[in-house]
């Protein structure tokens, strides 16, 4: 169902409203709930992430919808698989002697008051990048199936019917923000020494906080990041902010030129679940989290790449270039990814000036939602 920016902005506003109630354990008060449609709200809910956490919130008040439950429900059953199938790939990685380090909303889900509220798409693991081709070996005897490999800073693993895994050999790439890809380019010497197991690591409390906001920051200025990022920082500020050492953490933020960043989302975030009134810089600020969905948006990252490399016609010229760039020789960085995801191309390759075009129509089949608004930013950006 489609909604005007006003109607999307309205319900987003009753989502952050419905997980403050989640989160504190409140019941959601019936003159809120009377103005709300719960087709548009779960359509809102849905592109944020934020599904299961507003289901409870509604059940909570008596509000029991198909929709949301269904989500609740399954996001329930898809934790569940993901922390036994978890388990099994550590277990494996334990016995290897490969070491390993989970991330992201492996750790965040434990800050949320029940199982399932926060949702998660898969799995992410940082290892050891000198066991790239061991990983992918103990992922396959465990049944999973290798959806891309060495094409870039994490390898994707999928079994039937929800798991994907993740497998980082790098946190951060180069194209993205240098100088948070340099200082997290030696990882391994920040993190600390699990004390239950042989090879498992994790960060500080501080550093992980600087790592789940150096990530927040590479989405957010690509194409957007949504409101489940700031659920996520607000639980876990909830949890640690009076006991993080503030003096490193401003230190360490400097060295990645994201100071500004992190005061404005942090501010943003502890106002808008505080119930406090917002200044207009500030919901400008909401409203490009609000509109971004999870992931943000195919049209913010085209402009933001085209804006990266200069702006103007040459930009646009050189982002399609890019976009249709085949690598022919051995001695491209490139060149190996390709050729594992084109095989037949690079076996003849008397067919590799084709391979762009079919590049192109094999976006146009497989992923419309993405190829199709790309093409049409790079007309208007």
């Amino acid at each position: 169902m489609n909604m005007t920016k006003h109607d999307y902005k309205q319900n987003a506003y009753y989502i952050i409203y419905l997980i403050k109630c989640a989160l504190t354990n409140k019941v959601p008060a019936k003159e809120k709930l009377d103005k709300m449609d719960m087709s548009l709200l779960f359509q809102v809910a849905e592109e944020h992430s934020l599904t299961a956490v507003t289901a409870y919130a509604l059940e909570s008040a008596g509000v029991f919808d198909k929709s949301f439950s269904e989500e609740k429900n399954m996001g329930i059953r898809r934790n569940i698989i993901f922390d036994a199938e978890r388990s099994s790939v550590l277990a494996e990685l334990e016995k290897a002697g490969i070491w390993y380090l989970p991330l992201k909303g492996i750790i965040l889900q434990k800050y949320y008051p029940y199982l399932g509220l926060r949702q998660m798409a898969d799995n992410d693991i940082l290892f050891d990048p000198s066991k790239r081709n061991e990983v992918r070996d103990i992922m396959e005897a465990l049944d999973f199936t290798t959806v891309k490999f060495g094409e870039s800073n994490h390898d994707e693993y999928q079994k039937p019917p929800v798991l994907n895994f993740e497998m980082h050999n790098e946190l951060f790439l180069p194209e993205y923000e240098e100088t948070i890809y340099q200082y997290y380019e030696n990882v391994d010497k920040r993190l600390i020494k699990d004390c239950d197991n042989g090879f498992g690591y994790h960060f500080t409390d501080e550093d992980f906080y600087l790592y789940i906001t150096a990530h927040e920051y590479k989405h957010f200025i690509q194409g957007g990041t949504g409101l489940r990022n700031l659920a996520d920082k607000y639980l876990f500020l909830e949890k640690h902010g009076e006991h993080l050492d503030k003096e490193y953490i401003e230190k360490e933020l400097r060295k990645m030129n994201i100071t500004k960043y992190e005061r404005e989302s942090r501010e943003l975030t502890l106002k808008i679940f505080g119930g406090e009134r917002l200044s207009d810089k500030e919901k400008e600020l909401l409203d490009y989290y609000i509109f971004s969905g999870t992931y943000g948006t195919v049209e913010r990252i085209v402009e933001h790449r085209i804006e990266k490399i200069g702006g103007g016609l040459s930009a646009k010229a050189k982002y399609f270039s890019e976009r249709f760039f085949v690598p022919v020789s051995k001695r491209s960085e490139d060149y190996e990814g390709f050729a594992k995801k084109y095989p037949m191309f690079y076996k003849y390759k008397i067919l590799l000036p084709l391979l762009p075009f079919y590049r192109l129509f094999k976006g146009l089949r497989e992923s419309r939602k993405r190829i199709v608004p790309e093409i049409k930013t790079w007309f208007k950006s």
